[in-house]
């Protein structure tokens, strides 16, 4: 299969083969995360790979694993990652003051996901499946706990990454012309949430597994009803980052 129709088949995968990837395969899987672009060439991430049963159970109880076999895939974590240039300015005697701002968080955050969706590109090119598995930000501090994280690290989510049991279909993505503008932002249109409405309840209803009666518009508002991961702003603050 071509890259370009391998990508757009994409789709989440919840169950996976007991298969083990072999050592060569996941080599390559790191080598292609850190193939992406990475802004300023800072390489503001860390892959943490999950190989201890109790660690991996625990986590999966924290995050409420999207998978029906838990114990099959690898699973990494990726983590946002400034701790290290933190050391190369204190080798230096450099401050480090500006490394804790804003910017600094959303730049390592912006390198941790293309290095992610990097891995995953590769992966599925070689017919294996992914799942994000973003609910490991559910208790930042455990996390941290059971990583050992350092100061100025920030676990963004996991990945499950196997050989597929069975795939769900791919869901209908927002047309074109809600996500291009041309020279200016374009925006919405009651018309155009109205089809799309029309299509993601089509997909819901009609999918193999888990069906139900909902659209995107309901899936936004439900998602957006209430607050989600209040401590995040905390958990950052410990780690030592300024806003």
């Amino acid at each position: 299969m071509e890259l370009f129709e391998t990508m757009i088949q994409h789709t989440s995968v919840r169950s996976f083969t007991s298969q083990t990837l072999n050592s060569e395969l996941k080599r390559k899987l790191i080598l292609a995360a850190q193939s992406a672009s990475s802004s300023n060439f800072l390489q503001a991430f860390s892959v943490v790979e999950i190989t201890d049963q109790k660690k991996r159970e625990t986590i999966e109880q924290l995050a409420n694993f999207p998978v029906t076999n838990g114990n099959n895939g690898e699973l990494y974590i990726f983590v946002a990652d400034l701790n290290k240039h933190a050391q190369v300015l204190a080798l230096n005697e450099d401050t480090d003051d500006h490394l804790r701002k804003m910017e600094s968080l959303v730049t390592a955050i912006v390198d941790t996901a293309l290095a992610a969706q990097s891995m995953a590109v590769f992966a599925e090119s070689e017919k294996l499946g992914i799942c994000y598995v973003g609910g490991i930000r559910n208790d930042l501090f455990k996390m941290k706990e059971l990583l050992e994280l350092p100061e100025l690290t920030y676990p963004v989510f996991g990945m499950f990454v196997g050989y597929p049991a069975e795939k769900n279909e791919v869901k209908p993505r927002l047309p074109l012309d809600a996500v291009l503008g041309t020279n200016t932002y374009r925006s919405l249109t009651p018309t155009l949430i109205e089809n799309y409405d029309k299509k993601t309840a089509a997909y819901y209803q009609q999918r193999n597994a888990n069906n139900q009666q909902t659209n995107w518009s309901e899936k936004i508002r439900h998602h957006f009803n209430y607050p989600r991961r209040q401590n995040t702003g905390e958990f950052l603050k410990e780690q030592g980052f300024i806003f």
